[in-house]
Order: structure tokens, then C-alpha cells, then sequence
């Protein structure tokens, strides 16, 4: 074979083995962070993982009276964003 193939070769040998690699690093690396979140989140109380009465008081629902002023605002932008393209 002539030197040049050869050279390809293992030049191709030579970056697969990289990407292999790195690959390889890049699962451990993430399997790694998975376990490190899973030991943080141990801590964290169940009521609060559920969404239950103990989450904070700004993820509460809002007040029923501020809904139809919500839907008033969402179609004022609406209105204006679809007059704005035409």
C-alpha cells in the first residue's frame, strides 16, 4: 500500500479513538452529575418536591379577580403585536 493510504489510515484510526474517547469521558462526566443532583435533592423535604402547601407563597394560584384582567392584557398584546405585522 502506498504510504499516503497509511497515513490516512491512521489518521482516521487516530480520530475515532478521540471521538471514542471523549465520548466515553463525556457519559461518565454526566452519569457523575446525575448522582451529584440526585445527593443535593436528597435534602430538599417531600412536601416541598410534591408542590404541596409547603412551597413558597409565590407559587400560589393567583386571586380569581386578576384573571379577567390577565386575558384583558393578553389581547391587547395580541392586537397590537398582529398590527404590528401588517
Amino acid at each position: 500500500m502506498s504510504d499516503q493510504l497509511l497515513m490516512g489510515v491512521e489518521l482516521m484510526l487516530l480520530g475515532m479513538g478521540t471521538v471514542f474517547t471523549f465520548l466515553i469521558l463525556l457519559v461518565f462526566v454526566l452519569k457523575g452529575m446525575s448522582a451529584l443532583a440526585h445527593h443535593l435533592d436528597d435534602g430538599v423535604p417531600q412536601s416541598a418536591q410534591a408542590g404541596g402547601t409547603a412551597a413558597s407563597p409565590s407559587a400560589a394560584p393567583a386571586p380569581a379577580n386578576n384573571d379577567a384582567r390577565l386575558v384583558a392584557v393578553i389581547s391587547a398584546a395580541v392586537s397590537r403585536y398582529r398590527a404590528s405585522r401588517s
